[in-house]
């Protein structure tokens, strides 16, 4: 067995990085493919969501067509978000520039090794430009597919020093669980003229959990705001009780979660258990009605963190996540932009109304805390850590 000893959380902040906001598929879906269809070198190609339709064989097309070019195209799938990859679309990704790799098979008898995902979301070309954002290779962001239904979803598009690590990432990871070297471009990550500071964060499944430090050590340092929008709220003691206190010293507090439009309704049932106390302490809550909110995304005053994570303790304990930071008042002023458009089509959860909520949302609610206890205590008695995949090769 092959351990991890020295893991990178944390990179350090760079400048003369550029950043650019893309909403929905119908913008970063294009700006992807036309990547790769420029790509000269190398692409790095790793995703939890993957599902055989229309976009996945759009990107198998473009990823074949670089690989008979000449290109050398990695490729990471989890096996879990590629469930629905069908096996005649594993079969095309077969080319010798073209290597694959399915993260942590999943098998019937290791239930709780099961549990551990590459969640994370990069696509990174010849070292000059990285996407990342929560999006995934899938219909369901399609607005040519699912039409008003497609999930909502934000990614970014980066330029600059910052993809050498995004890079580095991809790379220490691959060779963990694969043999095949991966020969990077000459001299990736050049300057952008917009001169933007941002850093990559992440985390390792059970390991020390430098996204939630990072989002911690922000809220606490805000003075203005924190608008966090993600899908999936299911947050740690230690973050509500730093949102509770920012609210309380006068930080506009507020919070984006999906309504009743989404993929997981007892993720939503486990995150809104937590409303009554945040409501009665002054955060404000907005639920998203037109469609599946997907966004992963934090704004404290001018620092920004966009990429795989939800935030919520369990995706950050037992899943490999990564988040492009920002600190530049630019691309704050962008995303509080989108924020503020989401806000429009949201409804807003009013402590009183939220009392007089029906009887039957009240026990589901009780029911699925029930089940997340339940979890929560399993987890510290079997010491899931020591099951962790990510700390090992898997066994031939």
């Amino acid at each position: 067995m092959k351990y991890i000893t020295n893991h990178t959380q944390v990179y350090p902040w760079q400048g003369d990085n550029a950043f650019e906001l893309l909403k929905d598929g119908e913008q970063f879906y294009p700006a992807m493919l036309g990547a790769i269809e420029q790509a000269q070198h190398t692409i790095l190609f790793e995703f939890y969501l993957v599902e055989s339709g229309l976009v996945c064989d759009r990107f198998i097309d473009a990823l074949l067509q670089a690989a008979q070019r000449g290109v050398r195209v990695y490729i990471i799938i989890d096996d879990m978000g590629g469930d629905l990859l069908k096996e005649t679309d594993r079969q095309r990704l077969q080319h010798h520039h073209l290597h694959l790799l399915i993260y942590n098979p999943l098998r019937w008898r290791k239930v709780l090794v099961n549990m551990y995902r590459d969640h994370r979301k990069q696509l990174s070309i010849d070292g000059q430009l990285s996407f990342t954002g929560g999006m995934g290779i899938s219909d369901v962001f399609s607005q040519e597919v699912k039409g008003a239904e497609a999930w909502r979803e934000t990614a970014i598009l980066i330029r600059g020093p910052v993809v050498n690590d995004w890079q580095q990432a991809f790379v220490e990871h691959w060779q963990h669980w694969h043999d095949h070297p991966i020969s990077l471009p000459p001299s990736p990550g050049s300057p952008q003229p917009q001169a933007m500071r941002g850093r990559l964060v992440m985390t390792s499944g059970g390991q020390q959990l430098a996204l939630k430090r990072s989002l911690i050590q922000a809220v606490r340092n805000a003075q203005q705001r924190i608008w966090l929008t993600t899908a999936y709220f299911m947050p740690s003691r230690k973050l509500r009780r730093e949102l509770r206190r920012a609210d309380q010293r006068g930080v506009d507090v507020r919070l984006l979660l999906p309504g009743a439009k989404t993929d997981h309704p007892s993720a939503r049932y486990i995150g809104s258990r937590f409303y009554h106390r945040l409501l009665r302490d002054g955060v404000r809550i907005f639920e998203y009605q037109p469609r599946f909110l997907h966004v992963k995304q934090a704004i404290c005053d001018d620092w920004v963190s966009i990429g795989s994570a939800n935030y919520d303790r369990w995706s950050l304990r037992l899943s490999l996540e990564a988040n492009q930071e920002i600190d530049d008042a630019r691309i704050a002023s962008q995303a509080r932009e989108l924020f503020l458009q989401d806000i429009e089509q949201s409804e807003e959860i009013l402590f009183q109304h939220w009392l007089r909520r029906p009887l039957r949302q009240r026990l589901r609610e009780i029911f699925w805390g029930w089940v997340d206890r339940l979890l929560e205590a399993l987890h510290h008695r079997r010491k899931l850590e020591r099951r962790n995949p990510f700390r090992r090769r898997p066994p031939p």
